[in-house]
């Protein structure tokens, strides 16, 4: 029987729960890394016992972890296992910013804390949001960062070169920071055409390359912002995430600052889709992995108050891609709940009856095995959750 992995990055560490493929059962191990903050931790689709985690600190900076045997088992790429647990020269705080000596002259390779490749000036970010492996070569991912820049690394982690052309975009001195800082956060790439990737950034916007990381072009066009009058603006958007499913990688599905929306032209162009939610404002959102056309998000009550409407823990979903939505509650607590659910801490398995998942700032990831119509805590009382990924085992 097919098994499911999760992948729960919290503030105080990661975990790791498996169970069978009836998904009633939960084994728990962790935390790995206890204390640190763990943005983002997902595997890789081309190998299931590939798995990448950022690791922050603001005492020793960014660290990215790697395990090879489905997180039993963790090391620093390009560092011998057990030989040390900070980085030799991990980088100084400075404003909560760790700042990068990039220089050509430390003759220094790249290490797990060094993101850069000598031909830039030194640099300064705060973290790792999200980690996306490739599709089809395990030994490469990407990682988004703070302030917003794209990295990618061929070699498991060991070095990272930055896709330069998205913060060289002409409208780069535009960007401006969302609330939580301005992140790179979401990364996507295209099952169909291996040199398209969508990236989005709080608060710039969404972003298109055509060219493998190249060169890059805004995909704002329908987006509607408070404080931004025109119409036509290239950038200025906070976006909160965006998803895809592989059958139909030409629509995209969009959560805002406000408004949910929709791409049916690989985001060209969007319109929304925001129907009878009770509040088009809210975090993350996700697509059913069967039905191209069933849509998930978690509406809180506004961009002040981030916590679910009257109390109550409500996923919605959309099974007609968009503006005709149903509450979720069974399971769910329905008064007195006055918890968050990030971008990331959202999920789907791509068992027969889709599961999906979802991780509180309460510390609670709640399951449904039957696509969302019951739920059913999968573990309490963890740390703040962060992001939750799943894996489908063989």
């Amino acid at each position: 029987m097919s098994g499911v992995r999760l992948l729960v990055g919290t503030r105080k560490g990661a975990f790791v729960l498996t169970a069978d493929g009836k998904r009633e059962k939960w084994d728990v191990s962790g935390p790995h890394f206890a204390g640190w903050e763990v943005y983002h931790v997902k595997g890789s689709p081309a190998d299931p016992n590939r798995l990448y985690a950022s690791q922050t600190s603001g005492w020793f900076g960014q660290i990215i972890q790697r395990s090879d045997d489905g997180g039993k088992s963790w090391t620093q790429p390009g560092t011998p296992p057990g030989e040390r647990t900070t980085p030799e020269g991990a980088p100084k705080a400075e404003s909560n910013k760790f700042v990068y000596d990039t220089s050509a002259e430390t003759g220094k390779p790249l290490t797990t804390h060094q993101f850069y490749d000598g031909t830039q000036h030194p640099w300064e970010f705060k973290r790792v949001w999200h980690l996306e492996p490739s599709l089809s070569d395990p030994d490469t991912v990407y990682a988004g960062v703070e302030d917003a820049a794209l990295f990618r690394s061929k070699d498991g982690g060991k070095n990272w070169k930055e896709l330069s052309g998205l913060r060289g975009h002409g409208t780069g001195p535009n960007w401006q920071p969302g609330a939580g800082g301005m992140c790179l956060h979401t990364i996507v790439l295209d099952p169909t055409n291996p040199k398209r990737i969508y990236v989005a950034i709080s608060a710039a916007g969404a972003f298109r390359s055509d060219d493998n990381g190249e060169t890059w072009k805004p995909i704002n066009r329908g987006l509607k912002s408070q404080y931004i009058p025109s119409p036509e603006a290239e950038v200025g958007h906070c976006v909160h995430r965006i998803a895809m499913h592989r059958a139909k990688p030409g629509v995209l599905f969009m959560q805002k600052h406000w408004d949910v929306m929709r791409s049916d032209n690989a985001g060209d162009s969007w319109q929304e889709i925001s129907g009878n939610l009770p509040t088009d404002f809210g975090f993350p959102i996700d697509v059913h992995a069967h039905e191209p056309e069933t849509v998930y998000v978690v509406p809180i009550k506004s961009d002040s108050e981030h916590f679910p409407p009257d109390g109550k823990l409500r996923v919605y979903r959309s099974r007609t891609g968009g503006n005709e939505w149903e509450a979720l509650t069974k399971g769910l607590p329905q008064r007195d709940c006055y918890v968050n659910v990030l971008r990331d801490a959202m999920a789907v398995d791509s068992l027969d009856k889709c599961g999906v998942y979802f991780g509180t700032t309460g510390g609670q990831v709640y399951g449904s095995a039957d696509a969302g119509d019951t739920w059913a805590p999968v573990v309490r009382d963890l740390p703040a959750v962060l992001s939750v990924e799943v894996q489908t085992l063989p």
